[in-house]
């Protein structure tokens, strides 16, 4: 809206608007989203001519008095106004304020007249299927526009059955959004093997809200874990549980109290209309802040209270306890939980994801999922287990060795009575904390940790660390005498980072732009190829007419700019994987054989509608087919600048909360479950806690913690290294760094059957690229080799050798 005002306002010279409300809670977003320059979502960020003439903002509230006032000092007028405002009937038979003139002294007319008798006026119409009813029309035409926009998410009518709109100028569905990765990825679960009917209803309700808690459990378990790994903002997110009615949301709710032992019992609220007074209102301001941390509500139920207005980003889980009323709901409800909480995409699955619980609905919705454009796709299925949940989640963080040594010494601290002595070793510990977290930021002045002894080396970290100590917010802790102390901690926390790390170089692993890449030659399968005319009825309606004065024209298929074999290519060559320049005549080929396919049963109008409407699923129905035939060949990597080290990242890691911390010697059965696991014990490795993937990962920890030959080894938190592959789309997470008396090896474990996989192929490749560019600077620098070994997990032996498994299964490139 923000931006059709703007466009006929400097384009069309149009002065004035009038933004219509379906609700109160729209009514109320409207008047912020347009007039409050400091919120988030305000519709005018960036254009000049409203920043010292700023839009007039007329509201329900306010035009009795905005009316007499001049708006000279405005560039343009918004009006507003709930429909209800100048729609509903008073008692008595009296008209709405609006329409009365006697509101305004020296005022013959109503402002509703003043309204109807601009001659720019511009009435944009939010959520606008709520307008079609008879006298929501009524009052729009006696306003007069000289154009009405509607918009909304759902244009249908459903009144007497659901009917679109003719009007329709530009439709942007669910489904397009998500192909083009603008909104999360809805997905539908089940449980495995299960028959509805076999439950009754109140037994069915708790079994999904049961499913619906375990997915919601694992999603803020995976969205803390994600915000920790990339130090972003924390999500908590939410689930929404649709209810029959007032009654079936109180029993929902005293049920959902009861379950998980009652941890729900206070992060769970209902919201429906029958709630009045403090209770609504509260409960209002709650829905207002659910994305907010500290809100702890995480349930809330509904039975019709959240249809459009509520714009939330951290809805993660729907749980559906009727049968929709109608399909716009149905629509508006998946909607609600759409939006991404961090604007785009993260590649992770679970935060990117909307599940919905459909238990009883799955066999409708699977055939829903099979329909063009639906906004289920047939692989968004996920099929529960209810045997494999093992319990509540909660994260532990693997800390390095000199971050879990301060934690105890911090507590230790903590522990002393208050005293002098107490005051001066919380300083000492800050003070070495600050230099081990500063000592990184000189690995672009070193050629390795060796040199961090070296006299200019040592005077620039002290001189970062005063800096930052006497900047804090307590700088009077950090007096002249103080701050000796840090000359006098700097050696031993140098030793400390020595001893705890193993030195592996920042080095940034990425193709060269030299590729040999390309789509080979092939034949486009065109049996799919069907698409059909869209209509073009354009709908008039005859404004100063009382009687239905509805017209339909049928339009000759429009305008086509451009040849329609143009239109395709122009479609395609969006793709960025795709090069005109080099392709243009597999191009041209693939793009002619389904322009004649649609020739060959269409005729030449409904063939020109079809490119015109449908060029772009045309686009993809053939890049489809061509994906298959990409290839791409890296002639060489980029040569990197290389920094010696870097510090020790840590490990945020997913724990079943009733389960123990296993030591790392532990026999586990059954295997399979390894992975939910958290294990302890290690003696070399340089964080205190790790998870496996597989028992032979396992295994391989306890082959280097009895070698006598490895001195450290790590497994490598996921930031740890910048290893691309995929072109560059992804990065490559070594299983482990193991550092011995002669050499460092990036070490990988994987299933017999995975060894010749395409994928672990290409990582390895760029791995040894890693260690390629890692050994050239240590050698020049009096450090180590680094090799990489690629080990399959039949190898991994309690009675085997580091030095066995390095000769025995060094990667080599070819």
């Amino acid at each position: 809206m923000g931006a059709f005002i703007v466009w006929l306002n400097q384009a069309k010279g149009i002065k004035n608007f009038l933004v219509l409300a379906p609700n109160l809670t729209i009514y109320n977003k409207l008047i912020d989203d347009f007039s409050n320059p400091r919120s988030p979502k305000y519709v005018f960020p960036g254009i000049g001519d409203f920043v010292h003439r700023p839009p007039g903002i007329i509201t329900g509230e306010n035009y009795s008095s905005r009316v007499m006032r001049p708006l000279f000092d405005e560039s343009i007028t918004i009006n507003v106004f709930n429909i209800s405002k100048i729609n509903a009937e008073t008692k008595g038979g009296k008209v709405p304020r609006i329409k009365r003139g006697t509101e305004f002294i020296g005022m013959k007319q109503s402002y509703f007249d003043k309204l109807a008798n601009m001659d720019d006026l511009v009435i944009l119409m939010d959520e606008s299927h709520h307008y079609r009813a008879e006298r929501g029309m009524q009052v729009i035409n006696e306003l007069n526009p000289i154009l009405g926009i509607e918009l909304t998410a759902t244009p249908k009518t459903e009144a007497g059955g659901t009917k679109q709109f003719h009007n329709v100028v530009y439709q942007y569905g669910l489904g397009t959004a998500m192909d083009d990765g603008l909104v999360k990825e809805p997905a539908v679960a089940t449980r495995k093997d299960f028959d509805p009917t076999r439950y009754s209803q109140e037994d069915l309700d708790r079994i999904k809200l049961e499913d619906g808690v375990r997915i919601h459990e694992d999603t803020k378990i995976a969205l803390e874990i994600y915000a920790r790994d990339e130090k972003c903002r924390l999500v908590k997110p939410f689930i929404l549980v649709v209810t029959r009615d007032t009654d079936h949301a109180r029993k929902v709710k005293i049920m959902i109290q009861s379950l998980f032992d009652g941890r729900y019992s206070d992060k769970v609220m209902e919201i429906h209309s029958n709630q009045k007074g403090e209770e609504k209102e509260e409960n209002i301001q709650q829905l207002l802040t659910l994305e907010d941390p500290n809100n702890k509500i995480e349930i809330v139920i509904h039975v019709n209270m959240l249809k459009e207005g509520w714009d939330v980003t951290n809805l993660y889980t729907i749980i559906p306890l009727r049968t929709s009323a109608s399909e716009t709901l149905t629509e508006q409800t998946i909607g609600r939980g759409l939006r991404l909480p961090y604007g785009k995409r993260t590649g992770h699955d679970k935060v990117d994801k909307l599940t919905i619980i459909a238990h009883d609905n799955f066999q409708k919705i699977i055939e829903e999922a099979n329909k063009p454009g639906s906004i289920i796709k047939q692989k968004n299925i996920i099929e529960i287990d209810p045997s494999t949940y093992e319990g509540s989640k909660e994260v532990v963080v693997a800390k390095n060795a000199f971050e879990e040594k301060v934690e105890v010494e911090k507590q230790k601290i903590e522990a002393m009575p208050e005293c002098k002595e107490k005051v001066r070793a919380g300083i000492i510990l800050e003070i070495r904390k600050t230099i081990y977290a500063t000592i990184p930021q000189v690995n672009n002045k070193v050629s390795s940790v060796a040199d961090l002894n070296n006299q200019d080396i040592k005077d620039i970290v002290v001189a970062k660390v005063k800096e930052q100590l006497l900047s804090s917010p307590q700088p009077g802790l950090y007096d002249a005498e103080v701050v000796k102390e840090i000359e006098e901690a700097y050696q031993a926390t140098v030793n400390e980072f020595i001893q705890n790390i193993i030195e592996i170089p920042r080095i940034v692993i990425q193709p060269t732009d030299e590729v040999d890449s390309g789509f080979r030659d092939f034949e486009l399968e065109v049996k799919g190829l069907n698409y059909q005319p869209v209509s073009e009825e354009i709908l008039i309606r005859f404004l100063a007419r009382k009687e239905n004065s509805d017209q339909t024209l049928i339009g000759k298929y429009g305008i086509t700019a451009d040849k329609p074999e143009n239109l395709v290519l122009n479609e395609l060559i969006n793709y960025s994987l795709i090069d005109y320049d080099t392709q243009a005549d597999l191009l041209q080929k693939l793009v002619g054989q389904a322009i004649a396919k649609l020739k060959s049963y269409l005729s030449d109008e409904a063939f020109i509608n079809v490119v015109k409407f449908h060029k772009k699923e045309i686009a993809e129905f053939i890049f489809s087919q061509m994906r298959p035939h990409f290839y791409c060949n890296t002639k060489s990597y980029e040569k990197p600048v290389v920094k010696p080290f870097t510090q020790i990242e840590g490990h945020n890691l997913t724990k079943i909360q009733a389960d123990k911390v296993h030591h790392y010697t532990d026999t586990i059965t059954p295997t399979g479950s390894i992975p939910m696991k958290v294990f302890s014990g290690f003696k070399k490795a340089c964080h205190t806690l790790y998870k496996f993937d597989a028992k032979g990962e396992k295994d391989f920890a306890g082959i280097l913690e009895s070698d006598k030959a490895v001195i450290k080894w790590l497994r490598p938190a996921p930031k740890q290294f910048k290893i691309y592959w995929d072109h560059n789309a992804r990065t490559y997470e070594p299983d482990f760094v193991v550092e011995t008396d002669k050499f460092v090896y990036l070490a990988e474990i994987k299933a017999d059957n995975r060894l010749a996989d395409q994928d672990v192929l290409e990582k390895a490749k760029a791995a040894v690229q890693y260690c390629k560019y890692a050994t050239e600077h240590n050698l020049a620098n009096g450090g180590k080799a680094w090799k990489y070994l690629l080990i399959p997990h039949s190898d991994v032996l309690h009675n085997t050798s580091l030095g066995y498994l390095a000769g025995k299964r060094e990667f080599q490139c070819i």
